[in-house]
């Protein structure tokens, strides 16, 4: 599309330092809908701020992570919870030497220096956030694109290329419902987890060399616990992309089953759940 290419060659055509290089992301997500991907890049060139919902483990990160490569664009990352606050957000002053002398300096926090090198912002588990603490940001996520620091006075104005990314675990424990001024700003996209040939494709691009019968107990046993999610036998996190990764990781070096138990099945707090799990995979186990 005209409108994505023309956005990517502005922003690969920009140079970064060394230190930014180093923020920019891996890449490697592949999309389990029609259109995501691209819907996404849409909303990105158009600088609307993009809240990613989904499951944990469903690749909400690893989407961000690839706007991010697929721009050559640093991320600046906040990780959420009921302790952030403005400085978290903005940054803080401090005391420095300089000269001989005290003197107090401003430390940017990753939102203004987003703003002000033009890269990406990346807001993980914005529900996990008080919601008194991020109204500040509001003006960011508008059509302003602008901040007045609350501890310097300095008005900012945010780089042509900067961009938002938020992502949400809905309905887990120590979650809020998000502010609805807040929520409005963004433009919101469910990210479901990977399943069936998208999987598939991806495990054979991550482990290339991995005995078949791995690939083939790993991709029958997601299948198996997204079956038994959505009849409401398992909780959601048991099908947890990112833990099915950590189990095939392991099991290059350990026998599949302790992988499994040690990756998926200990992570869940019912005991049913824990013995349905092991059982699903020891079926593919011959």
């Amino acid at each position: 599309m005209e409108l994505i290419e023309r956005e990517q060659q502005i922003r690969l055509g920009r140079t970064h330092s060394e230190e930014d290089k180093a923020l920019i992301g891996a890449g490697g997500y592949l999309s389990p809908v029609d259109h995501l991907w691209t819907d996404v890049l849409i909303a990105i060139s158009l600088k609307k701020p993009v809240l990613l919902k989904g499951p944990t483990g469903a690749g909400k990160t690893k989407l961000a992570e690839t706007v991010s490569q697929f721009f050559s664009q640093p991320v600046q990352s906040i990780n959420c919870s009921v302790d952030l606050d403005a400085e978290a957000l903005l940054g803080f002053k401090t005391i420095v030497l300089k000269d001989g002398m005290n003197e107090i300096s401003f430390v940017e926090g990753p939102v203004i220096e987003a703003m002000k090198k033009g890269h990406i912002l990346y807001i993980d588990e914005i529900n996990m956030a008080k919601s008194e603490t991020l109204p500040i940001l509001h003006s960011v996520l508008d059509y302003r694109r602008m901040l007045t620091n609350p501890f310097t006075g300095e008005v900012i104005h945010a780089h042509p290329d900067f961009s938002v990314i938020a992502a949400i675990n809905e309905g887990y424990i120590g979650t809020t419902p998000m502010n609805e001024a807040l929520k409005n700003r963004f433009v919101s996209f469910s990210v479901p987890y990977i399943s069936g040939e998208h999987l598939r494709k991806l495990w054979k691009e991550l482990f290339p060399a991995a005995p078949k019968e791995l690939h083939t107990l790993i991709l029958n046993l997601a299948n198996d616990l997204m079956e038994q999610v959505k009849q409401g036998l398992l909780s959601e996190e048991a099908a947890s992309i990112r833990s099915l990764l950590y189990a095939t990781e392991l099991a290059l070096y350990m026998e599949p089953l302790r992988a499994i138990n040690y990756a998926i099945a200990e992570k869940l707090e019912d005991e049913q759940e824990k013995k349905l799990v092991l059982e699903l995979a020891a079926s593919w186990i011959k």
